[in-house]
């Protein structure tokens, strides 16, 4: 199976057709573990859905699923252009497909947004955006941790949210991982409703 198998309905929600071109070609050169291993080694900080195997896959789709549902909503989503929300999407699909680093490493990298930008700038000749589009994904993918920017070892690694893009994808990926907002999969790890 390829990877984008895995994602085909939230592929659906892309409305342009290099964005989704593109969104598919980075499916594609995820790393096999991102769709084996949990959100989080401790399962501390997500909600079920997103433990044990396959739970990363789990909350992605999670998080794509409540941005789609927040853009679908006029008074949020009328603030985007189509573009926007398409590439804030694909942000969202992408953002922790390199948690573990390039080679699967045992716990998350804490500078995972980072690997992930930079993944997607190492292979931006082979993306059907421009460059603006580009960083506009790089950037919300690199601050979607929010305020949780030092490394356990106390240095700032991470950049926090300024735009409106970058607020709204670490907002998406915030309510994925609260243990209050459950949603319902199916034996496939698809959403029911």
């Amino acid at each position: 199976m390829n990877n984008e198998e895995y994602f085909l309905k939230e592929i659906s929600y892309i409305k342009d057709d290099r964005v989704k071109k593109s969104l598919i070609y980075m499916i594609n050169k995820l790393p096999d573990y991102f769709f084996m291993v949990p959100a989080a080694s401790t399962g501390k900080y997500h909600p079920e859905y997103a433990q044990g195997e396959g739970g990363l896959l789990r909350h992605t789709k999670a998080a794509v699923r409540i941005g789609y549902e927040l853009l679908s909503d006029p008074i949020i989503g009328d603030k985007y252009t189509d573009i926007e929300k398409d590439l804030m999407l694909m942000g969202l699909l992408l953002h922790d497909g390199l948690k573990h680093g390039k080679e699967e490493s045992k716990y998350t990298k804490f500078d995972h947004p980072i690997l992930m930008a930079n993944y997607i700038d190492e292979e931006k000749d082979n993306l059907d955006l421009n460059d603006t589009e580009i960083k506009l994904v790089e950037s919300v993918i690199k601050t979607h941790m929010g305020p949780w920017t030092v490394d356990y070892e106390g240095n700032e690694v991470l950049e926090k949210p300024k735009t409106k893009y970058q607020n709204f994808v670490h907002m998406c990926d915030f309510l994925a991982s609260r243990k209050c907002i459950l949603l319902p999969f199916d034996e496939n790890d698809n959403i029911c409703v």
